[in-house]
């Protein structure tokens, strides 16, 4: 895991909703101590605002929703296809608890998606799992899905594990030496679809996207839903894609 990962994930995560509004806090703060009150007030008024915008449900709904549908659901597999790639999610590693409680839920969402598809191709397909360890385990993250995938019925033989690739573009990487040409499917979050194809297509890689675990819905209604963490987790979503297609263009 080298200094340049580490500091992409530092530098993301200070630029999500709750370190920003944070920042204007402690800005108030800062004012505050050196008896400038004015611009304390000015700052504590912003930071107000700050939360109360991206923590208010349908506003957060709206935003991650313009990257949520830009790819409609996969409801039937294209026959013709022979691989289902997962990208990587979360884990973690305690043999006390059964393995549905050690992969996160956003995981365990994207691999029943692919099982869904896979009954659909008559068991022909090989799934295909994807992720590195993590900073907090030492089992990788690909690994853990397998386990996963085999608990829910899966032949071990039908399971290829890509252990290595820490982020989407390295996953595109991987896909690419052992994929070729061949079609795909492809599975991931609803609002990471978008900025994954762009990986995977820049390799010449010819996948069928399959957005999986969607948040957000039209039919958004709580308008008094104000300081609602779901709705923070949301936010911190549409700036995460936002940040990743940025760096993307920045990359070229």
């Amino acid at each position: 895991m080298g200094f340049g990962f580490i500091l992409k994930k530092i530098v993301s995560w200070s630029l999500m909703p709750i370190p920003l509004g944070m920042a204007l806090i402690l800005i108030a703060l800062f004012f505050l101590v050196r008896n400038k009150k004015q611009k304390a007030i000015g700052a504590l008024a912003a930071a107000f605002v700050w939360f109360s915008l991206f923590s208010y449900a349908p506003f957060a709904n709206y935003l991650l929703h313009q990257f949520e549908s830009t790819y409609p659901p996969l409801l039937q597999a294209p026959q013709e296809v022979r691989y289902i790639y997962i990208l990587g999610g979360g884990h973690k590693s305690d043999n006390a608890l059964p393995i549905t409680s050690q992969v996160y839920d956003d995981a365990i969402i994207r691999l029943n998606e692919a099982i869904r598809l896979y009954h659909q191709l008559d068991e022909k397909a090989t799934i295909i799992v994807s992720g590195y360890s993590g900073f907090y385990s030492d089992i990788p993250h690909a690994n853990m899905q397998q386990k996963l995938a085999v608990a829910l019925g899966i032949n071990p033989e039908n399971i290829t594990l890509r252990p290595k690739p820490m982020d989407t573009q390295e996953e595109a990487k991987a896909a690419k030496e052992l994929l070729r040409d061949k079609p795909f499917i492809l599975v991931t979050s609803a609002f990471h679809m978008d900025r994954a194809l762009r990986w995977f297509r820049q390799e010449g890689l010819n996948p069928v996207p399959a957005p999986a675990h969607h948040f957000t819905s039209l039919n958004q209604t709580a308008y008094w839903g104000f300081f609602n963490a779901h709705a923070i987790m949301m936010s911190t979503h549409s700036f995460h894609e936002a940040l990743g297609i940025l760096w993307q263009k920045i990359k070229g």
